[in-house]
C-alpha cells in the first residue's frame, strides 16, 4: 500500500494547486456563493478540458484517465484548500461513483463518458427527510408502470441537485424494506413531474437541492430483477460508493485544515500584541502545535484510506468510516481553533475564516455524523472478534 506521494504526483499536485489558485481566489468564492448556480461554467469547462480533472479517477474504458483514489485524493485536497465552488464532488465522486458501482455495462458506457469529459453534470439523490446516508434510509418507491418505472416521494440535501443535468436517484421496489430492493434510476434534469428547490443551507459554497419526484419516469439503471437474483446487491453498491465519498470528502476535509493551519500561523506571526507577535506567547505556540499534530494525524489517514480505496480490497470498509470520522473531528476543530487565534478578526464576515469553518460542519454531517461513522467501525471490528472472545 502507496503512504507517500511520488514525485510525480508532487508535480501533479503543484499543477492543480496554480490552476486551482488562479481560478479560485477568495474573491471569486464570495461572488459564486451568491449565485443560483454556485459555480461558473466557464471555469467548470476549462477545469474539464485543460486538467481532466471530473475523469480523473474514471477507467479510460469510460472516457476517464484511469488514475487511482490516491490522485483524486491529492484533487480534493487543492480543492479543499480553496474552497472551490463546483459541481466536482456532487457530480465526479458521488454520482459517477454510483453508476460506476452499480449500473449495467451498457449503462456505464452511455452514462460515464459524459461526466468524465465534464459535458454534464450529475447528482446523487439518496438521502430523504430523516437524514440517513444508508440504504435503511431509502423510502422513495419505484413502482414498475408501461416498460418502466414510475418515481413517487422526495430526495434532500442532494449536492448541485438544482442544477445537475442528470439526476442518479436510489429508490426501492414497492415492499421491499431494510437493505432489501435498492436499485438506481437515472432522470432528467428537466423531466416532467420534478421539482427541484434549492435549500438555504449553512454552507452556501457548496449548493444542496430538494428533489420533489411526483410521477416521474426513470430509466433503471442497475442490473434487472430477476428470478433467483441477490435482493441486497443494490445495498452493497451503494455501500462502496458512500465507501469511496466518505474516503474523498475527508482529503477534501484535510485540504482546509492545512490551508486554515498555514494561514493562522502565518497570522500569529506577524500580529503583534504588547509590543510581541502573538505566536511568542506560550497558549497561542500551544494552540498552533496541538493543530499541527492533529492536521498531520488527519493526512495520514486521509492518505491510507485513499490508498486502500485504490486497492479496493477489504479495509476500506473500515478505512472509510475512520477517515470520517477522524478527519471531521480535526477540520472543525482547526477551524474554530482558528478563529480563536485570529482573535476579533476572525469573527467577521470580511475574513475568510467563517467560509471554512461552515464548510468544516456542513462536511462533518454530509454523509452521515462523526458518530454514525463510529458506530459503523464498531459494529465492523465487533462482528470480526473471534467467537468466543468477550473483551
Amino acid at each position: 500500500m502507496q503512504l507517500s506521494y511520488s514525485d510525480e504526483q508532487e508535480e501533479f499536485r503543484r499543477v492543480v494547486r496554480r490552476f486551482l489558485e488562479d481560478h479560485s481566489p477568495s474573491a471569486e468564492v464570495r461572488r459564486l456563493m451568491e449565485t443560483n448556480a454556485g459555480y461558473d461554467p466557464a471555469v467548470w469547462a476549462k477545469l474539464s478540458a485543460e486538467l481532466g480533472l471530473p475523469g480523473l479517477h474514471l477507467p479510460e474504458a469510460y472516457g476517464g484517465q484511469g488514475f487511482s483514489t490516491v490522485e483524486l485524493g491529492i484533487v480534493l485536497q487543492e480543492m479543499g484548500r480553496v474552497l472551490l465552488c463546483a459541481p466536482f464532488f456532487g457530480s465526479s465522486v458521488l454520482a459517477a461513483g454510483a453508476i460506476l458501482n452499480a449500473a449495467t455495462e451498457a449503462k456505464k458506457q452511455e452514462l460515464l463518458p459524459l461526466l468524465a469529459s465534464g459535458e454534464r453534470i450529475a447528482a446523487l439523490a439518496l438521502c430523504e427527510a430523516a437524514g440517513r446516508w444508508d440504504a435503511a434510509g431509502v423510502s422513495l418507491v419505484a413502482t414498475p408502470v408501461d416498460g418502466g418505472f414510475r418515481l413517487d416521494g422526495e430526495k434532500t440535501y442532494v449536492l448541485d441537485g438544482h442544477t445537475a443535468d442528470l439526476v442518479v436517484v436510489v429508490a426501492r421496489s414497492p415492499g421491499s424494506s431494510g437493505e432489501d430492493g435498492l436499485a438506481f434510476f437515472s432522470v432528467p434534469g428537466d423531466a416532467a413531474g420534478l421539482e427541484r428547490r434549492r435549500l438555504s443551507t449553512l454552507d452556501a459554497t457548496r449548493k444542496q437541492a430538494r428533489l420533489t419526484f411526483s410521477g416521474v419516469r426513470a430509466d433503471r439503471i442497475s442490473g434487472d430483477e430477476t428470478a433467483g437474483a441477490d435482493p441486497r446487491a443494490g445495498a452493497r453498491a451503494l455501500a462502496r460508493t458512500l465507501d469511496f465519498a466518505a474516503v474523498a470528502l475527508a482529503n477534501e476535509m484535510v485540504g482546509g485544515a492545512e490551508k486554515l493551519l498555514e494561514t493562522t500561523v502565518e497570522y500569529a506571526k506577524t500580529r503583534v500584541q504588547f509590543g510581541r507577535p502573538i505566536g511568542s506567547f506560550q497558549a497561542i505556540k500551544h494552540k498552533c502545535a496541538n493543530l499541527l499534530l492533529e492536521v498531520e494525524l488527519a493526512k495520514s489517514v486521509a492518505m491510507y484510506a485513499a490508498a486502500a480505496a485504490a486497492e479496493d480490497g477489504d479495509e476500506l470498509a473500515e478505512a472509510a468510516p475512520l477517515a470520517k470520522a477522524l478527519v471531521s473531528d480535526v477540520s472543525l476543530h482547526t477551524a474554530a481553533e482558528s478563529i480563536q487565534i485570529h482573535g476579533g478578526i476572525g469573527f467577521t464576515w470580511e475574513h475568510d475564516c467563517h467560509l471554512y469553518f461552515k464548510r468544516a460542519r456542513s462536511s462533518e454531517l454530509l454523509l452521515g455524523a462523526p458518530n454514525e461513522h463510529r458506530e459503523r467501525l464498531a459494529q465492523l471490528l465487533l462482528r470480526q472478534r473471534p467467537e468466543g472472545e468477550t473483551r
